[in-house]
């Protein structure tokens, strides 16, 4: 079984009680499934949750690589170098990351608004960029963006390898009735 779960700000990806925060506990998701994958409390979206023990070490092994898309809004707007930069794969405190796939939208996307929002400051312009990675580090996004002198506001992982996030109302799921060929 494969489970797609959108997983809301501040809820922490584990089934066992985390004082002061939501857990997937209380979304009345099925018994006997894991997370494959996490993603951290301050972060949202797209959560896989699956009973195939296989399929979850070939989403958490680092050897294997499958794509993640995340959208991740920045302080200010990052010009050409910047972005070149963290295409490249900017150099980390546990080693360079692997070189990624970046643009800057256009538009700020269409996503519900997270509660609580993030915070604003008048003189501080914001920016969207879309960024998808082939490699999964603790809260890597973050600290890309901020190795580039652009910290992430808000970061919402919107798809892994074929499975979107699109129509799925944050602290909702769903089942994949026939996921086919994976990654």
């Amino acid at each position: 079984m494969i489970f797609l779960f959108n997983k809301p700000y501040g809820v922490v990806t584990q089934f066992s009680p985390h004082p002061g925060h939501k857990t997937l506990a209380d979304f009345g998701l099925p018994k006997r499934i894991y997370p494959a994958g996490r993603l951290d409390h301050d972060s949202e979206g797209l959560l896989l949750l699956t009973d195939d023990g296989m399929l979850q070490n070939r989403l958490t092994d680092p050897k294997h690589y499958h794509k993640r898309t995340y959208l991740a809004q920045v302080d200010r707007i990052p010009d050409l170098d910047a972005l070149e930069k963290l295409r490249r794969g900017p150099k980390l405190a546990d080693g360079p990351t692997r070189p990624c796939r970046v643009q800057l939208l256009p538009h700020d996307p269409d996503l519900p608004p997270r509660d609580p929002p993030i915070r604003f400051r008048k003189n501080v312009p914001t920016s969207w960029l879309e960024i998808t990675l082939t490699e999964g580090r603790n809260r890597q996004v973050r600290r890309m963006t901020a190795a580039i002198g652009h910290p992430t506001l808000r970061l919402v992982r919107v798809r892994i390898g074929p499975f979107r996030i699109e129509g799925l109302p944050p602290g909702k799921y769903k089942q994949v009735s026939n996921p086919g060929k994976l990654f």
